[in-house]
């Protein structure tokens, strides 16, 4: 399962939706299931913990994910990040960030289908969201 960006409580959501994000996440992982982001995908998460949480909040997020057995983060090279620039000025009537077009070109990439996120442009692009 793909995971987006912000979905680690600090947002400007819910505390019911964040709450069903990490429900979703915990029994994907308690399943045995994988997780997959990409680089800009970490780095975006880690600037908004910083900004609004502070700096000790996106330490204390870095070192739980780095090195983990149970993430996958993989890097926009350049031919991902061509790809993602051919999607982001292909949907002209989309609001898509970049990091999202990078997203979508990992995912199908590699045939990822579900992504853990609360972003609807992802069910735009024909991907399962979940929760």
């Amino acid at each position: 399962m793909f995971v987006d960006t912000g979905r680690v409580g600090c947002g400007r959501r819910t505390a019911a939706a964040n709450l069903a994000v990490r429900e979703v996440r915990d029994q994907w992982l308690s399943e045995g299931g994988m997780l997959a982001t990409t680089d800009y995908v970490i780095d975006k998460t880690l600037t908004t913990i910083r900004f609004r949480l502070g700096l000790n909040a996106a330490e204390a997020w870095w070192l739980r994910i780095d090195g983990s057995i149970r993430l996958r983060i993989e890097s926009v090279d350049e031919a991902r990040r061509e790809r993602a620039r051919a999607f982001f000025f292909r949907y002209r009537d989309k609001n898509f960030s970049f990091t999202d077009c990078c997203s979508f070109v990992l995912m199908r990439e590699l045939r990822i289908r579900r992504v853990l996120t609360l972003d609807h442009h992802f069910r735009q692009m024909g991907f399962e969201v979940l929760p």
